[in-house]
């Protein structure tokens, strides 16, 4: 059976430091941090007292009250860059066959400050389960997509991939599968989260996952510094519309760039922890480049999944080393994250795009915040330190990796 090819021909982005693609794009490149003092609860008792919120977002800007008290902000997000995804790829909804369209989407958590406060509020009530009958379709992770198939009447497939940190990258690749097989013509997938919240932040907090450095938001994400001490939590979503080539040529769509192949393998380690070797992280970038019919010479940009933690940055370049050798010199790794935080389940989606905006304005973002070499990492790889770098880029790479030990790699490539 002959595979269909798979482009993208929409995007849309909201982030920690842009709330739509445009304002992300120019945050990236120009080194901005997402990351500063919570303003959404008292801190006062938190360790950990910042995040990347998201700026200037406001539930009544894109939503009617009544709509907007029926939605986490997690559903929220995702409704509003899949609608920027949409307008961006000038699909015409009223020709479009709606069972050939579908939806997935990413998230790791889904609606835990509907959770949160639903609990919060009997608890401290006198035992009477006073529940908001919105409590249960707000929470659970597959409302998101739910959502967004409501709203354009999208009548495909349409859940929700949970892997921790890699749901909405796996949400690409099933997407990729869907319409590479013929089932689908467009799917609408990326992923979202919000959990800068009490409970995430606390429960983060108390695994010792985040940076501490309150004295210093603004660079407490620093992923390859010798002086990391943890990650950012971010929120937010990303969104991208995957459509097959054929049917985007006939209506004339833009197309950024194909979605070459995708990976997945699991590092069956531990429930935190990367494996030290990053036997898992090989192979998966293997089996990416193996599904996109790549060689290693091929790729000319990855952005790491690059969290800001001791063991897992080491890990993955490592890993890196391993699967493309000599050639790793050549290649400019970089992580976004040292901008937007952590955003979870939507992390693959975002940085799946900072890919696809390097390969379509020729520049590759920064890794901020970098100040201390550190001995544990091979000096000849270009982190792309501090400063965006102009370069062609016709392949590139985007890995994201999940507690439990779920890894998924992407890769894109420009347009024959």
């Amino acid at each position: 059976m002959q595979l269909k090819r798979v482009v993208v021909t929409g995007l849309g982005a909201l982030t920690p430091i842009g709330n739509n693609i445009e304002e992300y794009w120019n945050a990236l490149i120009s080194g901005k941090s997402g990351s500063a003092p919570i303003t959404y609860y008292d801190t006062e008792k938190f360790k950990v007292k910042f995040a990347c919120e998201l700026k200037n977002y406001k539930t009544e800007d894109h939503f009617e009250r009544k709509e907007g008290r029926k939605l986490d902000r997690f559903a929220q997000y995702a409704l509003v860059s899949s609608d920027e995804a949409i307008l961006d790829s000038k699909l015409d909804l009223e020709k479009l066959d709606k069972f050939r369209v579908g939806v997935i989407w990413g998230a790791g958590i889904g609606g835990l400050e509907t959770f949160q406060n639903e609990v919060m509020n009997f608890a401290n009530g006198d035992g009477t389960p006073r529940f908001n009958p919105f409590f249960i379709p707000k929470m659970i992770a597959d409302i998101a997509p739910g959502n967004i198939s409501i709203k354009h009447g999208f009548m495909g497939p349409n859940y929700t991939t949970v892997s921790a940190c890699a749901s909405s990258a796996n949400a690409m690749i099933d997407a990729l599968n869907y319409i590479r097989l013929g089932h689908c013509d467009v799917i609408v997938t990326g992923g979202s989260e919000a959990a800068v919240t009490i409970a995430g932040m606390g429960g983060f907090g108390a695994m010792h996952a985040l940076s501490t450095r309150n004295d210093s938001p603004e660079t407490a994400s620093r992923p390859f510094d010798a002086t990391r001490d943890g990650f950012v939590l971010g929120e937010g979503a990303g969104a991208l519309v995957l459509e097959e080539y054929e049917h985007a040529v006939a209506r004339g769509a833009k197309i950024y760039a194909e979605v070459a192949g995708g990976g997945m393998t699991s590092d069956a380690y531990h429930m935190t922890a990367p494996h030290p070797d990053g036997i898992g992280v090989v192979r998966v970038m293997q089996n990416c480049l193996k599904d996109a019919g790549l060689s290693i010479e091929d790729v000319d940009a990855i952005n790491t999944h690059g969290t800001s933690t001791p063991l897992g940055d080491v890990a993955e370049l490592k890993a890196i080393t391993k699967v493309f050798g000599e050639h790793a010199k050549d290649i400019n790794i970089n992580s976004t994250k040292s901008m937007t935080g952590h955003l979870l389940g939507a992390a693959g989606a975002i940085e799946a795009i900072a890919s696809i905006l390097a390969m379509e304005h020729g520049i590759v973002p920064p890794t901020i915040n970098h100040t201390t070499v550190d001995e544990n990492i091979d000096p000849s790889l270009n982190l792309t330190l501090n400063k965006a770098q102009k370069r062609d880029v016709k392949v590139a790479m985007s890995n994201t990796f999940g507690f439990g030990g779920h890894n998924a790699c992407v890769v894109f490539k420009k347009i024959d």
